[in-house]
């Protein structure tokens, strides 16, 4: 096993550099999550000779996987894909938190990249000039409190798409009658005691699926309330192919990639699938869970959702444990809508009350565009809503950057290698040429390209899209001005694409 990183580091780290106000890097990483770690990988690798830092603001790298500390926290999506491609995953396809970070932290020990990280680095503002062709970035040092400048040739923006700080809540009438303790999963208590408490999990997405199980064992009562169901998946927590490959004594390397193209192969099997036949797949889906609940279970009332399958993202359930957890009558399923809080607990529209010591608001996050960053370019405030996407990375009117968006109906790390080959083909492309500032723009003959919304409400709609919506770019209706959210189409044309063809202003 190889020494790993340690994710609760918080010292300041700098890539090679005395750590002053006047360090100007080839490469600055706003984030060490899951995209910064592998963007910072791939440049180390693939551009050797360019320096570079990587901005965290919390005190350790894991990003998602370190905000989140509720029980029970996992993967939603297979290790295989959401994994790396550079380094096998061998444990089992959904993952606890703690398997994910040791992993990034044996990335980060075998690529020797802490020395470039600085944690507890908040960014407050990015200026581009285009006089200097540099990214003028001011930080906040979280420990002291000092503010630092830092320069930069180019920004890769790998801070993900939701604020961190604090997690998405509706407000409902009442909610300061409840004299019980509110809690959201994204901020999680430290050593919050659940024994003999009744606990009242609000929510239907992936999160409220993994805390019920985590946390049944513990209470007097957990009752999962949900506004409408949600589609799930249910199957064996193992890849029945990797296993077969390791029996026959293939190396890892290999079963990575084998394993993870027949994830990919089937993924967009099933994808097409729900587009050409949903009634069909709904079917499969809700046979998968009266599988586990029985035939007298009320399914069409509590996992029967109204939309059709993958307009919104579906969650694995390892081993059915959600499901055995109600048919064990360690939990129960409520489908009703909020009417108000209650000293005690929630009324229901239906008439019904729900009584607990413990609410958990499983109900979502906040979408942060550019991770709230107050960007300027040329002494002009940015508005990102007015930016039209070059190939979902780089954005019309903002010079030497690029910004990470993962996949909704994939692993988010196969969108961050393949960008990552994408970014550094286009870095050593100007190092080159000579070329200091790249920025996408619209060719004469898309002047009147019709723009459509960053993602389409009507293929893709969770509740964070919709509120968050008309913060995002827009996207037009031709390469390379999509957003296809399509990894095997992006795998196809991404290492192909034409730096030269006009879209890309270089200077």
């Amino acid at each position: 096993m190889t020494q790993t990183a340690t994710a609760g580091q918080a010292s300041v780290r700098t890539a090679g550099h005395a750590n002053t106000d006047l360090d100007v890097f080839d490469v600055l990483i706003a984030g060490a999550g899951i995209s910064g770690i592998g963007a910072a990988w791939h440049l180390r690798t693939q551009c050797p000779g360019m320096s570079f830092t990587i901005l965290e603001s919390q005190d350790g790298f894991g990003g998602t996987w370190r905000t989140h500390r509720y029980p029970g926290i996992r993967s939603d999506s297979d290790l295989h894909t959401f994994g790396y491609r550079f380094k096998p995953w061998t444990g089992a396809p959904i993952a606890t938190a703690d398997k994910i970070t040791a992993y990034m932290g044996e990335v980060i020990a075998e690529g020797d990249l802490e020395r470039h990280i600085r944690y507890r680095h908040r960014i407050d503002s990015a200026s581009w000039s285009s006089e200097q062709r540099l990214w003028t970035v001011q930080a906040t040092q979280l420990a002291s409190g000092e503010s630092i400048t830092l320069k930069a040739r180019f920004l890769w923006m790998c801070q993900g798409y939701y604020r961190h700080g604090q997690g998405y809540t509706p407000q409902w009438p009442g909610m300061e009658r409840y004299t019980g303790q509110l809690v959201h999963p994204q901020t999680w208590p430290e050593g919050l005691d659940l024994s003999g408490k009744r606990v009242l999990v609000i929510g239907s997405g992936a999160t409220a699926a993994t805390l019920v199980p985590a946390i049944a064992q513990q209470c007097e009562s957990v009752t999962l309330l949900q506004r409408s169901p949600t589609y799930f998946i249910t199957g064996r927590n193992a890849n029945q192919l990797a296993e077969t490959l390791r029996e026959l004594d293939i190396d890892e390397t290999w079963i990575h990639e084998i394993v993870r193209r027949k994830i990919v192969h089937d993924q967009a099997v099933f994808t097409r699938r729900c587009e050409s036949e949903p009634e069909v797949v709904k079917r499969e889906l809700l046979g998968g869970v009266k599988a586990v609940l029985g035939e007298d279970f009320d399914i069409a009332t509590h996992f029967t959702p109204r939309y059709q399958p993958w307009k919104q993202r579906i969650a694995f359930i390892p081993d059915a444990d959600l499901f055995r957890s109600i048919k064990g009558g360690k939990a129960q399923v409520v489908t009703d809508e909020i009417d108000c809080f209650t000293q005690t607990g929630v009324q229901l529209k239906s008439g019904g009350t729900l009584e607990a010591d413990i609410i958990v608001t499983a109900t979502g996050f906040d979408l942060s565009v550019l991770g709230d960053v107050a960007f300027t370019v040329d002494g002009k405030a940015l508005d990102f809503s007015k930016t039209v996407g070059y190939r979902g990375l780089m954005f019309t009117g903002i010079p030497n950057m690029a910004w990470v968006f993962g996949y909704f109906r994939a692993s988010w790390t196969l969108r961050v290698d393949i960008l990552a080959d994408f970014i550094c083909r286009l870095l050593k492309q100007m190092h080159e040429s000579g070329a200091t500032m790249v920025v996408p723009s619209l060719r004469p003959e898309e002047a009147d390209m019709a723009l459509r919304p960053w993602v389409d409400p009507a293929d893709f709609n969770p509740g964070y899209i919709q509120r968050g919506l008309h913060l995002l770019p827009q996207q037009g209706d031709r390469m390379p001005w999509l957003h296809t959210q399509d990894f095997p189409r992006d795998r196809d044309e991404l290492p192909n694409a034409d730096l030269n063809d006009g879209a890309l202003i270089f200077k």
